[in-house]
């Protein structure tokens, strides 16, 4: 499952980068003024909007426990509408809150009727809905799923670190979907190290690439196209 979700992201990359290219001989990003934006996101979507607890999003499995009363014990995914079903309770919207807001939120609507002073507690068993996709000149390529807030060096540490031998430190890009457009940034890696540069927050379905030094294909020459100032630019 995991491959064939990086698998499917990789092309849909190189798809973005082919189109590109052969749009007047490359692409001719412009740039999007102000701080980098965040992705596309709903109540259902799993985005973090600055918080720094995990906000469920779909697809997560969820081991919900309420102390003392087992039959309502129960491991749940919630659907593509964000929404989960529980005895008792029905069916409720748990996309886009927090562990501890959905927590609180259990225990008043088993309260009302139902339990006295019930104690909820919910763990995340699948981080579902954020994932990452890491690929390139990468030690361990493949997909990540976030767990907290996490920011670009931090992925880059959690999937091994970059081939010191191949990478191109300058050429880190960063690919998101944003108000239905497709935008990159470009970023170096020593730069971010060095604090000049501000290691930027990543979100699910963010793809991160690791260009090889000294390659001449379609990514190189896209690389190109992008100014080193990480900050994001539209894809044509």
């Amino acid at each position: 499952m995991m491959r064939c979700r990086l698998k499917i992201a990789i092309v849909f990359v190189l798809c973005w980068l082919l189109v590109a290219c052969a749009n007047g001989g490359g692409p001719r990003p412009s740039a999007i003024k102000g701080d980098m934006p965040a992705p596309d996101s709903t109540t259902t979507s799993g985005a973090y909007e600055g918080a720094t607890d995990y906000r469920v999003g779909a697809l997560d499995l969820l081991a919900i426990t309420v102390f003392g009363v087992d039959e309502l014990t129960k491991e749940v995914r919630v659907n593509s509408k964000g929404q989960i079903s529980l005895p008792l309770i029905g069916t409720m919207v748990a996309g886009g809150m927090t562990v501890p807001a959905l927590e609180s939120e259990l225990a008043k609507r088993y309260a009302q009727g139902y339990l006295q002073h019930p104690q909820v507690t919910v763990f995340v068993k699948d981080f579902a809905s954020q994932r990452i996709t890491m690929d390139g000149a990468i030690k361990k390529p493949g997909i990540i799923a976030l767990t907290g807030k996490t920011s670009l060096l931090q992925a880059i540490a959690m999937a091994g670190g970059v081939d010191e031998k191949l990478a191109d430190l300058g050429g880190i890009v960063l690919m998101r979907q944003v108000d239905g457009k497709r935008m990159a940034a470009r970023f170096d890696l020593r730069a971010i190290r060095r604090g000049t540069v501000t290691d930027p927050q990543l979100y699910g379905d963010d793809v991160i690439i690791v260009e090889q030094s000294g390659s001449k294909t379609a990514m190189h020459r896209f690389l190109e196209s992008l100014p080193l100032l990480g900050v994001f630019t539209l894809l044509p």
